[in-house]
Formats: structure tokens, C-alpha cells, sequence
């Protein structure tokens, strides 16, 4: 033990996993020697004596510790002995069953694991494998990291367990499977009838898992034979798709077609990829129809599935509840301080600006914060909630778009939480889909719930709003909008779309992030589009050009 100590000390270079071991080279005297570590309390040079109370180590983690965890656990990994490395890990339990379930239920073998270059306690590594199903293989190739934290009972170095480890695309509770799909492949169709891939449309992989989802068993295919992630109820409850990772044997598509648009779709893949973090949506207004749908990441669906503060670009539907309840009115002077107290918090405009003796429309199109926190006392903490689900169709948890989304959450709350919703934040959650539904709505003057999936294809309802805005209302709202494109916040971004055109920007704060979440929501003619930058900035510098560009195009 001492030895193996003494030479881990001295050694110079990383240690790679060669033959299921660590190995360390070290360079001495003209002769190369190699240190194999185990795993234990020898690994980690740790004894202790009879009756001798056992203490919990603290403080940072070393690089041997970081090293040796890693290393106990990716060898006993690769060398097929799961319960070796579930003792490795946070939760052995858990590990133990997913890391089996990878050889007996997913049928993969021959993995090798090859160690990167850890950054504090977290190690990255890549995986080649084979999946072997019934005389039929197919190659697995991915990376994936693991991080080592101290075990809470006696802070001995481990890896912090889920199951993102095995696979990055795994969510505690999923299953790795391999075996005949349960759910034939589609083909899926833009509006004009061509095929959808991620070869040409690399944002769509989610949209087309949750597409076969839905409409594999019903589309006229046959099942092949797949490595899949089959979700659990986490993942199913963020409504996320089963996912194939590799393909043994084709099954026979059926055929879905779509609304996309291939012109505004390969458009907004160009733009997202100019902007880490970004996701836009673009629909029709008359109809709903979504033409186009991409995000930066091409992981999460953030476009249709996220759940974020929608910041100012909240305000189109405030503003509507506001002039109906006639407690603005577009050319009406409107306060607009620089600081307003409500509920036990206080709210400032952005750089403290103030507009003396100014407009609504001057409020809106420069995006007041208190303009519309100094209004909070006159509403009910349930009015905005309404008025999100009666005229806008939001929060309501009942669209079906033909693959999986989030509808907006416009939740009741009350005093300092309530006041902030009025300008998305508070508990207000929206995605690109949302709030280009308000514009789109804005536009059209009724809601028309967004589909990716023509209702007719499986005789589904569509969702709708209980009511309309009356013909004054939605003249004003129009007027802000359009005032704001041309002469606000917006117009940098809008210039040159007008005269029939309206915008909306936003910022949304986020705990623990440097940089606004940059929010921008738009029409023009029968196009309505959002988009969102995480981390961004302002909505009209960042979201702004990636939504005009798509205004632009179609």
C-alpha cells in the first residue's frame, strides 16, 4: 500500500483506463513502471484501528481523490461488474440497477470507457460499446462525465449519482432498452410534403421523437429493432419523449406531415446558431399553424417545452387587462416614476429612468415597470390569471399541438408576487411558443391554439379562449405594439418590417446569472414570432434580430 502511495505521488501524467485498470506512468531511471489501483480504504490509503471512532473527512476534494473514485468506478464499469461500481457511487441502489439494466436490458457489450481531463471533481469520459440483440449489432459512441463529491456518512471520495452518467440524455427513473421498438418510426413531412431530418434541421430531434411518439402506431409503420431510452415518470411529467440511441434494424415508417415550413425552418436554424442558448418559434396568425420551431442547444425543446420568466414582453397581456379594466388608456398620461414600493418590495425601471408627464403608449414602448406595478392595488390577484386563460388561451394545460409543449403558467398570487407578474416575473413561466400565441393573438384579434400537427390528422380538439377583447381594446393593444416597433424598444431590431407590424421586448431577471434572459415577441402581416437568449441581455439586442430575421423572411 505504501508503495502504490509513494508512486501515485510522483507520478506526471493523467491515468487512463487501460484493460479495465487505472494505469500511471512514471518515469524513472530510465525504466516505466505502472501503479494499478484497486478500489477500498487501501486505494485511498485510509486504516483505522480497533474501537477507534471513524470521523467524516471534509474539506476539498484532491486530485488522487477525484482520480482514484473515478477510476474504481469506471473500471469496475467497463470490467462488467456492476455492483463494484454501484459502491462507487452517491446511491447504490440506484446505480446498481441502471448500471445491469445497461448489460442484461440494453444488451450492450465490449464497452470501453476513456478518461478525460477532470476539472475539480468533475471527470469527463467517452463510451464505445456494442449493442448485440438477437445476432444483430450495431456500434454506441457518446460522451458523457461524472462528478466526485464526499459521501455524506464518512466523506469518503465518490461519484454523486444519476443516471446523466451512464448517458447524458438519461433522467433519473428511465430505462435503457434494446429490443423491438414498441413504436414504429415516422417520416415526417414539411407543409410542402419533403422529409424533415435533423441531417438538414438539426433542431428538430426532440419535435421528431415526440412526433413518432404520438403517431408512430397509428401511421402505418412497423416496428424495427432500437436501443432506446424509454422514459420514467420525472421525465414523463416534463413531457419528454422516448429517444433512440441506436438502430439494430429498420422498421417501416408511416408518414406524419407537419406545418413546418422548410424556408422559415432552415432559416431559423441559421439564426439560432449565431446565439448560444437562444430558441424562436414562428406561427400564423390566422390559423395557429407553427411554421417554424429551432433551438441553439439541439437538447431540450426550450421553444416548446421551456418554462421561463417572460419578463416585459408579459406586459402585451397586462396591457390588455389594464385598458379594459380602464386603468390605462394608449394617449392618456400614465405614471411612470422611477421607483414604486408595492407589497413590501421595491420596484425600479431599468437604470432608474422615469417619464414625467408622459402616455401609456410612451410607458409600454419603453417598457415602464412601474407603469404597471403602480396599478397592482387596483387589481384583484386573480385577474391576470383570467386574463392569460380567457383571452390568450395560456395556463390552462390543454393544448395539443401534436408533440409535446408547455402552455404557459400564469398562477394566482398575491401582495409583492402578484405585482411582479404583471411585468413576467413572480411565478409567470413562459417559452417561445407562448408568447408568440399573444402576438399571433394580438394580430388575429382571437386565439387560435399553435400546431405543429394538422387536428385533422387525428381528430383531436384544439384548445380555445373563453372570450375575445372587445374592438377598442384590441385597437389600443395594436397601437402599443405597433408604436413600439417603430419608435420603442423594438424598432432597432423591426426597422424596415412596418407599416404592419407590432413588437414587444423584455428581460428577464434569473437568480445567480450575470445577464438577463433576452425576450422578444412580434408580427408582421401573417407571421407572429418570440424568441428567447438565455443569459443574454436585453431582448431587443439579442432575441430582437433573431425574430425580425424570420419577420423578414416569410
Amino acid at each position: 500500500m505504501g508503495k502504490r502511495r509513494r508512486v501515485a505521488e510522483r507520478r506526471k501524467k493523467r491515468p487512463a483506463l487501460i484493460g479495465g485498470l487505472v494505469a500511471v506512468v512514471v518515469v524513472g531511471a530510465g525504466v516505466g513502471a505502472y501503479a494499478l489501483y484497486g478500489g477500498g480504504a487501501e486505494a485511498e490509503g485510509r486504516t483505522a484501528s480497533a474501537g477507534s471512532v471513524k470521523k467524516v473527512k471534509t474539506g476539498p476534494l484532491t486530485a488522487l481523490e477525484v482520480q482514484t473514485a473515478a477510476g474504481r468506478f469506471l473500471t469496475a464499469w467497463q470490467q462488467g461488474r456492476p455492483a463494484e461500481a454501484a459502491a462507487a457511487t452517491s446511491d447504490s441502489a440506484a446505480a446498481g440497477a441502471l448500471l445491469t439494466e445497461y448489460a442484461e436490458d440494453a444488451h450492450l457489450t465490449n464497452i470501453t470507457l476513456t478518461e478525460g481531463t477532470p476539472s475539480g471533481g468533475k471527470v469527463p469520459f467517452s463510451v464505445k460499446a456494442t449493442v448485440a440483440y438477437q445476432g444483430v449489432t450495431a456500434p454506441l459512441a457518446y460522451d458523457s462525465a461524472l462528478t466526485v463529491v464526499r459521501r455524506s456518512t464518512d466523506g469518503a471520495p465518490v461519484v454523486d449519482w444519476h443516471a446523466a452518467v451512464v448517458h447524458p440524455d438519461l433522467r433519473d427513473g428511465d430505462k435503457l432498452v434494446t429490443g423491438a421498438s414498441g413504436t414504429p418510426p415516422i417520416k415526417a413531412l414539411d407543409r410542402d410534403g419533403h422529409e424533415l431530418t435533423t441531417a438538414a434541421y438539426p433542431s428538430l430531434g426532440s419535435v421528431l421523437d415526440g412526433l413518432r411518439e404520438k403517431y408512430g402506431k397509428t401511421a402505418g409503420g412497423k416496428a424495427g429493432v432500437e436501443l432506446r431510452i424509454v422514459r420514467g415518470a420525472a421525465a414523463k411529467k416534463a413531457k419528454l419523449s422516448d429517444k433512440t440511441l441506436a438502430e439494430l434494424s429498420k422498421g417501416t415508417p408511416g408518414t406524419v406531415r407537419t406545418t413546418l415550413s422548410p424556408a422559415l425552418q432552415a432559416e431559423a436554424e441559421r439564426q439560432v446558431a449565431k446565439r448560444e442558448r437562444s430558441a424562436v418559434v414562428v406561427l400564423r396568425p390566422s390559423t395557429g399553424e407553427i411554421l417554424a420551431v429551432a433551438n441553439a442547444g439541439h437538447g431540450f425543446d426550450t421553444a416548446l417545452q421551456g418554462s421561463l420568466a417572460p419578463g416585459s414582453t408579459m406586459k402585451v397581456i397586462t396591457s390588455s387587462l389594464l385598458i379594459e379594466k380602464k386603468l390605462a388608456s394608449v394617449d392618456k398620461q400614465h405614471p411612470c416614476p422611477k421607483t414604486f414600493t408595492y407589497g413590501g418590495w421595491k420596484f425600479h425601471n431599468d437604470d432608474d429612468f422615469e417619464i414625467k408627464d408622459g402616455t401609456f403608449k410612451a410607458s409600454f414602448a419603453r417598457s415602464c415597470n412601474t407603469a404597471f406595478i403602480s396599478q397592482a392595488g387596483k387589481l384583484k390577484n386573480d385577474d391576470l390569471t383570467r386574463q392569460a386563460q380567457e383571452v390568450f388561451g395560456l395556463s390552462r394545460d390543454n393544448w395539443s399541438i401534436g408533440v409535446p409543449s408547455f402552455d404557459g403558467a400564469v398562477p394566482v398570487q398575491s401582495a409583492a408576487q402578484m405585482a411582479a407578474s404583471l411585468i413576467g416575473q413572480g411565478g409567470v413561466r413562459m417559452n417561445p411558443l407562448n408568447m408568440a400565441s399573444v402576438a399571433a393573438t394580438v394580430k388575429s384579434g382571437t386565439f387560435h391554439q399553435p400546431y405543429l400537427v394538422p387536428p385533422s390528422v387525428d381528430h383531436r380538439k384544439l384548445a380555445t379562449a373563453s372570450r375575445t377583447l372587445s374592438a377598442d381594446t384590441l385597437a389600443q393593444l395594436r397601437e402599443l405594439m405597433r408604436y413600439t416597433a417603430q419608435s420603442g424598444t423594438a424598432a432597432e431590431a423591426m426597422a424596415g418590417l412596418g407599416p404592419d407590424y407590432g413588437a414587444k421586448t423584455g428581460s428577464a431577471e434569473v437568480d445567480g446569472q450575470k445577464k438577463p434572459n433576452g425576450w422578444f415577441t412580434a408580427y408582421r402581416g401573417d407571421l407572429a414570432a418570440a424568441g428567447v437568449v438565455q443569459a443574454g441581455g436585453h431582448g431587443g439586442d439579442t432575441a430582437g434580430p433573431i425574430v425580425a430575421a424570420l419577420l423578414k423572411k416569410g
